[in-house]
């Protein structure tokens, strides 16, 4: 221990113990195990979630790197101010042009082929891994939607007069976002987006993704970079594919912004590593969206939105469907041809979960046993199954067959309660021809979107044409100031600046 150190009472730790004691959350202990014991060395970093008393360990190598690319983004935000709109804008036209190259795009697409067989040898999901011909085509025309999107920056967004002086609030980059997203290369181009309002950012993508964002970066990123004089360090990969860099990045202070996309028990810890860092967040973990019919509901049209919620899993798919008993015996068999509908157009038997106490009303020829495609390969399993009723929220992460929750309700002012209470608080869709109870559901149901219909229209590139960096729920509350869909140019901060005509001015 050095003298200041002594003086402070602080010391690095360079060693864990068995066994060692860790205070979390003011009044509760946590335990070092043995594996974390072994592996820790000095020079790592130990995290410790004050909510949870996780102990995550971020080895020395992992700290640096995800150091370093903050350190890079930092200096090209301070640089930002130096670069004019016309240089963003050749930016994202070169990055995608380099995308629709077929000569560039061919190493970025073996290094692909080989991140999916990879997933696939490990028993991995690739569903969302694949950078399929229609993935590349909307990357593209995402980059070119920023070029052509305004920039914002610099904007007077109010002015207030007074006598021989104004006030003016005007728009402003944010600073440096730092991006953890799951393996899905689109989203590697949303990203950028922050370039638009004049941030940078650093990101680190899953490992399952990590060889085609390598080969992005080489190919397409960094030349785009380069040829439109952004500063070098605008857009930072964090390369490496351990989780602890993720870790490392959403701990250190200097950022602006934290956004994390995934897994819903990943996208927590992260926020929470971010939070007790003084790191604002931006999540988007857990998600499954919610139909609704009522008395009012067509049959028609409640099948349609059905079967166009469930073409394929992402976050705004179908999980859970309310029938009120009132329309049990038109709608029941309704529901069941469209969920059978949609597991034929995607080949595959669909999985059905039933709350408990409304199994019931499933004919038994339901309960069978039947091939159900999961990610690590086909299984032979019940095709409904009762799930407990306080479980409707629990997110199904299908890959092949489609999975959904049915629950039974007296009506839908119950139904309503039941989703305020246990989803995620994210999709809602009430498939009905009643306006005033459509103005009712908007008002007492509480989630950021609602609809009256399929619900995979919640999407920003989709919906409001903006790429979009993620899709937030209000499982944690309400957002301040801003929509569920964080974009590229929502990402801002306000500065005020005076200008004084009256040079003797004084209070």
């Amino acid at each position: 221990m050095t003298g200041e150190a002594a003086a402070t009472g602080q010391h690095r730790i360079t060693e864990l113990t068995v066994g060692m004691p860790v205070v979390f959350g003011g009044d509760r202990v946590a335990h070092v195990p043995e594996e974390l014991a072994a592996a820790f060395a000095p020079g790592d970093h130990l995290i410790v979630v004050q909510t949870t008393g996780d102990l995550l360990h971020v080895p020395a190598a992992d700290h640096r790197i995800a150091g370093d690319a903050v350190s890079a983004a930092r200096t090209a935000f301070d640089l930002m101010g130096t670069v004019d709109d016309d240089q963003i804008d050749a930016f994202y036209e070169i990055f995608a042009g380099r995308l629709a190259d077929e000569d560039t795009f061919a190493p970025i697409a073996e290094a692909n082929a080989a991140d999916v067989e990879a997933a696939r040898q490990r028993g991995r999901t690739t569903t969302r891994l694949v950078l399929s011909p229609t993935m590349r085509q909307d990357m593209i025309s995402g980059l070119r939607a920023w070029a052509a999107a305004p920039s914002g920056r610099g904007d007077i967004i109010e002015t207030v007069h007074h006598d021989g002086w104004r006030v003016e609030q005007v728009r402003a980059g944010l600073g440096v976002v730092g991006f953890v997203f799951e393996g899905r290369p689109n989203v590697f181009a949303d990203a950028t987006g922050v370039l638009r309002s004049g941030n940078t950012v650093v990101f680190r993508i899953g490992s399952d993704a990590l060889g085609t964002a390598r080969a992005i970066v080489t190919h397409a990123l960094e030349p785009a970079l380069s040829e439109s004089g952004l500063p070098a360090g605008a857009v930072s990969l964090v390369d490496s594919p351990a989780r602890a860099a993720g870790w490392a990045l959403f701990s250190d202070g200097r950022l602006a912004l934290a956004v994390a996309r995934g897994s819903g028990p990943a996208v927590n810890q992260l926020g929470a590593v971010a939070r007790q860092a003084g790191v604002a967040v931006s999540l988007h973990g857990t998600g499954g969206a919610w139909i609704f019919a009522s008395d009012h509901s067509d049959a028609e049209g409640f099948s349609a939105a059905l079967i166009n919620s469930l073409d394929r899993k992402v976050c705004n798919t179908l999980n859970t469907c309310c029938i009120p008993m009132s329309r049990l015996d038109d709608l029941l068999p309704r529901f069941l041809d469209a969920l059978e509908d949609a597991g034929r157009r995607l080949g595959a038997n669909p999985k059905l979960h039933i709350a408990a106490g409304d199994e019931g009303v499933i004919p038994a020829v339901w309960f069978d046993d039947v091939v159900i495609g999961r990610a690590e390969g086909e299984a032979t399993e019940p095709r409904t199954e009762t799930i407990p009723a306080d479980q409707l929220g629990r997110e199904w992460e299908w890959e092949v067959s489609p999975e959904v929750t049915l629950k039974i309700t007296r009506d839908l002012d119950e139904a309503v309660r039941l989703f305020n209470q246990q989803s995620p608080r994210f999709v809602a869709s009430l498939v009905s021809d009643d306006a005033t109870e459509q103005r009712r559901f908007f008002d007492t149901v509480d989630a950021p979107f609602v609809g009256n219909g399929f619900t995979r229209w919640v999407d920003g590139q989709y919906a409001l044409d903006r790429p979009e960096l993620g899709l937030s729920n209000w499982q944690t509350g309400r957002l301040f100031g801003r929509g569920g869909i964080l974009s590229g140019d929502s990402v801002y901060t306000i500065r005020t600046r005076v200008i004084q005509d009256d040079p003797d001015l004084g209070r």
